[in-house]
């Protein structure tokens, strides 16, 4: 549950949207969903369910060992995140938009990239995916 909060700040950035906005998509009070992206509150599966619908992912709930703690989502992703060219390289890689992203973030922990650098290798992931060979 320590996670939970960061994850959805991340996956709400990640998506552009602001608390307001995924609020009204989810039927959740703006509190309600601020409450719980700072780590306080309980909520119901029914109100995660409802906020994951909301923020274009479903919910997922597992048992075991612990997940990693989200990854920090660089500035310059969420920009990225946000255009129709990524959408375009998303669909060229048949994978999630969620699944480039954590990919891009976990690779921004170890080199420090600007918009252009991710742009780049984006780029490069969708010509390997195009020509395999």
């Amino acid at each position: 549950m320590d996670s939970l909060g960061p994850a959805l700040r991340t996956l709400r950035q990640a998506s552009g949207r602001t608390v307001a906005s995924v609020a009204a998509d989810a039927g959740l009070s703006v509190p309600y969903i601020a409450n719980l992206e700072n780590g306080r509150g309980n909520p119901t599966t029914g109100a995660l369910a409802r906020l994951a619908g909301a923020l274009g992912t479903s919910l997922r709930i597992s048992f075991g060992e612990a997940s990693p703690e989200p990854v920090p989502m660089p500035a310059s992703l969420v920009r990225l995140r946000r255009t129709e060219r990524f959408r375009r390289a998303v669909v060229a890689l048949e994978t999630s938009p969620e699944d480039v992203i954590a990919a891009l973030a976990a690779l921004g922990t170890v080199v420090n990239a600007s918009e252009h650098d991710w742009w780049r290798v984006l780029d490069a992931l969708v010509l390997i995916a195009q020509h395999p060979s």
